[in-house]
């Protein structure tokens, strides 16, 4: 949608966002942040910095927290959790449509399936699924609802480290596909720098850094450029950058491991 300047409408628009919990202080402090249309954004920051809080806010699941400010979000809008939140008393395809009120629900429900590829497994229970398959179903259920905003609160930290760039592949893909604006929640400066666009790092409830990922082509390690934003977004979250500590595996040797 465009404005009267000819520019994109944001698909989300904060300003001035406040919001806290108890009298000795805010989580978020006067936040302002658009998202373009389409655009991936992740969200860094130390643990209390507002990030979950900014999610929920967004996503409307933050009744009976005190604050102010103006909000604008898309009409449809999706959530992924750290974990996939399955209903165990219901089978794979009832979760994914669950609360989807079309003519052709379960037929986009198998074709959501296939699309994160758990293929064939529709009749499965959620504990039938690894954890891995358990997120693919996750994101099948959010995307099957085709959101303008994909809001995911570190949807791969309790995978593995080979599963988790798995789902990077996967969620690359199909954010190419459905093209929603996409807010990203993560502890991870890697997975930042792997899938987003934008990069911004909050701190004591405000926006302290905000940067386009201006990095061409397949994103490695081993590129410079990836090298150099990873220590600067180190730095602005107070972090020491042990990418090259003894016995750590890097990401070029894990998604070696994954394609195998």
């Amino acid at each position: 949608m465009a404005s009267h300047t000819g520019e994109l409408t944001p698909a989300v628009r904060v300003k001035d966002l406040h919001r806290s919990f108890n009298k000795a202080g805010g989580v978020l402090n006067g936040l302002d942040l658009d998202i373009a249309p389409g655009e991936f954004v992740a969200l860094l920051g130390r643990s209390g910095s507002g990030k979950s809080t900014l999610l929920r806010a967004l996503a409307g699941l933050d009744r009976g927290v005190t604050g102010t400010g103006r909000i604008e979000v898309p009409e449809k809008v999706s959530v992924v959790f750290q974990d996939s939140r399955l209903l165990p008393w219901k089978r794979l395809l009832d979760n994914v449509t669950l609360g989807l009120r079309v003519a052709n629900a379960a037929e986009r429900g198998v074709q959501a399936l296939a699309e994160v590829g758990v293929a064939g497994r529709e009749k499965a229970w959620p504990h039938e699924l690894s954890g891995g398959e358990q997120q693919r179903a996750a994101l099948a259920r959010s995307l099957v609802r085709d959101p303008e905003l994909l809001l995911a609160d570190e949807p791969f930290g309790a995978l593995d480290a080979l599963t988790r760039i798995r789902m990077h592949t996967l969620l690359r893909k199909l954010c190419e596909v459905h093209q929603p604006a996409v807010l990203l929640v993560t502890h991870d400066v890697d997975e930042a720098i792997v899938l987003a666009d934008r990069v911004i790092v909050l701190d004591d409830g405000v926006v302290r850094h905000d940067a386009r990922i201006d990095i061409h082509g397949r994103r490695s390690q081993a590129d410079p450029a990836f090298a150099r934003l990873r220590a600067q977004l180190l730095t602005e979250l107070g972090v020491e950058d042990d990418h090259d500590a003894p016995g750590r595996p890097t990401r070029a040797h894990l998604d070696e491991r994954a394609a195998s």
